[in-house]
């Protein structure tokens, strides 16, 4: 009997923390700043729990009932959170509000759980052998949460079904307190119904997971959603209208099929042009291919190592029929590699240097991605640049971003190499900025034939920025102290408002 107590300490503790990643992984995916979102969401939530243990010391009778109800009340607000959380952000403003809001009350009830099952379990138990149990099988139930909650649920059963499986777990041991606290339990058939109810409630909810998710995206998203896909890293969409594919990475755009080709022929030609005879090609992000697919243009090119951080975005691009289209390819040409690493570990245990480089990885919108544009990763990718090699970086927008953009001009800078900063227009995004770097000297070069948009004039005036998208002062970003984070934030919220 007393695995079967402890048992249930350990699936409430997992339960309690996965509600808790979960909503700051949400937080996370839809509003951006992780670092934000789950500092605020962690803190709420203890706070939270403080709360509930406090209000536990004034529920004097009728302990069971009251711990079988907590737990049914935890089970169906934590189980649907995700759900009601996604259908927030999509159809009302106040995703913020009642963000913090389901945490409080999960963190309350959470909070009044273990308190309530220790007095149930005291006559059974010594205090000390009660305390140390009861702590320990906690602990191991947070373990196992935070050890599932990226590696399997995330990835198997997405945001909302992961959510709803824990709530049928909370549901569970209500039920099944219903029978090894019999004795304690004056009328334990209300009980019992009251728990194939919020069962029934949330097996429903298991079911229409996955419509519920579509429901939201439908919302979220103005075309067609073709695919969408949680990963360990991040949320994956993409859309279809007529012939125009879109990809978001949590819920940001990354490139719409009618107009990347000026976004990734700007990204690749006016550096790889510059370099005669280049062989060896390093491509940071770009887990689309279509950086790749520019590259293989060049017939002196005779590897590329791409370096991506989530394998089902790099497979998503290599098997997807629209998407093998799209790159026309690119993954499955024998000149690639593919490798589903954190760049800046990468390149700190990797050797070798290549002849040019191109950093494609998502704009600076948390803390995450900032380390990737900071000095210290540039001085680790100056290592890396053979003679005469040249480096380009998506940059962001000088016109909507345009301390930003100086920033990690500045940045590149200050890692000692020397910039050349230029700009091109995509209808999809605006102005869009890129910085060439290299420890020589650059030349404009010849641009390859045959190009959809690129070419000799157009490449001209890519290096000329008007008044408003000219130089301003801006920190270098620093590891310790991300700057370009802090400016990205604020510029585009002033954008969006």
């Amino acid at each position: 009997m007393a695995v079967v107590f402890f048992l249930s300490v350990f699936l409430i503790a997992a339960c309690g923390l996965i509600y808790e990643l979960i909503a700051g992984a949400l937080a996370s995916y839809l509003l951006g700043d992780s670092i934000l979102q789950f500092s605020t969401v962690i803190g709420t939530y203890l706070f939270a729990m403080g709360i509930g243990s406090w209000i536990s010391k004034f529920i004097a009778r009728g302990l069971v009932a009251r711990f079988i109800t907590i737990e049914l009340m935890v089970g169906l607000v934590g189980g649907f959170s995700s759900a009601i959380l996604f259908l927030a952000f999509a159809y009302t403003d106040a995703f913020r509000l009642l963000l913090y809001l389901m945490v409080l009350i999960i963190g309350i009830l959470v909070g009044l759980e273990i308190p309530l099952l220790m007095r149930i379990l005291k006559e059974r138990f010594q205090f000390q052998d009660l305390i140390a149990n009861v702590l320990t099988f906690d602990y191991l139930g947070a373990l196992g949460a935070s050890l599932l909650f990226p590696l399997v649920l995330v990835p198997k059963l997405g945001m909302v079904r992961s959510a709803i499986l824990f709530g049928l777990i909370n549901a569970g041991v209500a039920l099944w307190s219903t029978w090894i606290f019999k004795s304690q339990i004056g009328d334990t058939g209300r009980l019992r119904a009251a728990s194939l109810l919020v069962l029934a409630a949330l097996g429903a909810g298991m079911v229409l997971g996955d419509h519920i998710t579509e429901t939201a995206d439908a919302s979220l998203y103005a075309d067609e959603v073709i695919m969408a896909r949680n990963t360990r890293y991040q949320r994956i969409v993409i859309t279809r209208w007529k012939d125009d594919l879109r990809l978001f990475l949590n819920s940001h755009l990354q490139f719409s099929s009618r107009d990347e080709y000026r976004y990734h022929e700007a990204l690749v030609h006016p550096g790889l042009a510059a370099v005669p005879g280049a062989k060896r090609v390093l491509v940071l992000g770009g887990g689309d291919g279509l950086a790749v697919r520019e590259i293989l243009k060049y017939p002196s090119v005779e590897s590329i190592t791409l370096v991506d951080l989530d394998p089902e975005m790099t497979k998503l691009f290599r098997d997807h029929t629209l998407l093998r289209r799209l790159n026309s390819d690119s993954f499955r040409n024998h000149k690639v590699r593919v490798v589903n690493a954190d760049a800046f570990p990468w390149l700190e245990e990797n050797g070798g240097q290549f002849d040019f480089v191109v950093v494609d990885f998502p704009d600076p919108t948390n803390y995450a991605l900032g380390k990737l544009y900071t000095t210290a990763f540039y001085r680790l990718l100056k290592r890396h640049l053979a003679p005469g090699a040249l480096l380009s970086v998506q940059s962001t927008s000088p016109l909507f971003a345009r301390q930003s953009f100086w920033c990690i001009h500045e940045t590149i800078h200050a890692a000692g190499l020397n910039t050349w900063p230029y700009h091109v227009y995509v209808p999809s995004f605006g102005e869009w900025g890129y910085i060439l770097a290299g420890k020589g000297e650059y030349k404009q070069p010849q641009v390859p034939p045959g190009l959809k948009f690129l070419d000799q004039s157009s490449l001209a005036a890519m290096f000329q920025f008007p008044a408003d998208m000219a130089a301003v002062p801006a920190e270098p970003n620093k590891l310790n102290d991300q700057a370009l984070v802090r400016y990205y934030d604020k510029e585009w919220r002033e954008f969006a408002h």
